[in-house]
Formats: structure tokens, sequence, C-alpha cells
């Protein structure tokens, strides 16, 4: 099982910037795909990228793409999810995921979980 704890949320000006940042332990990552996943109030949850701990490819969820990008220091085991030109529909708790052995964005495949952080876009 993989430990992970976001940081980094809080409240910010449309057209903004936040990174958030997952720390990871437990285990070993060179086969986990590291995923960030989103839920806004009444709404489901969902995927916004991923990135292959192995390789470091990369996926992006079409709202997200162009604004936010997902990277990996390996050194300290850490996941980051740099946002840029947030918008207000961008607020939401944001979950750092980890799935074993996998590479999309199926949520049920991501096996551990963070508590979340919030993340606000004032209009």
């Amino acid at each position: 099982q993989v430990q992970l704890v976001e940081s980094g949320g809080g409240l910010v000006q449309a057209g903004g910037s936040l990174r958030l940042s997952c720390a990871a332990s437990g285990r070993t990552l060179s086969d986990y795909a590291m995923g960030w996943f989103r839920q806004a109030p009444g709404k489901e949850r969902e995927f916004a990228a991923a990135i292959s701990w192995s390789d470091g490819r990369t996926m992006y969820a079409d709202s997200v793409k162009g604004r936010f990008t997902i990277s990996r220091d390996n050194a300290k085991n850490t996941v980051y999810l740099q946002m840029n030109d947030l918008k207000p529909e961008d607020t939401a708790v944001y979950y750092c995921a980890a799935a074993p052995r996998f590479w999309g964005v199926t949520r049920m495949r991501y096996r551990d979980w963070g508590q979340g952080t919030q993340v606000t876009v004032s209009s």
C-alpha cells in the first residue's frame, strides 16, 4: 500500500496559479501510474492528469490540457500538479492517487488515495 499526502491547495483568483504536491511513501513506485483527480461539490470525481513513474509519460483531461502540468521527482518520491490560468470551474477537492501496474484514467484502478486538498478559484 502507498501512503499519499497532498498539499498546496488554497484560494486563488481566476487566471492565477497553484502547485499541488503529493508525497508518496510505503513502497517502490517503479510500476505505478500516479494520477490527480478532482471532485467539485455535487459532482463525480473526475480524472485530471496522470504520469507514469517509470518513464514519465503523461496524459491529461481535455478540460485541463495546456493549463496543467504533471511531473514527478524520483528522489523526493513526490508528484506535482502545476496549475496555471485557473478558472472558477477548476474549483474542487484535488486528490492524488496511485495505480499499480496500470496506465489510464479509470478511477477504480487507482487503489491508493490521499486525503485531498481544496482548490478554490474566485472569479
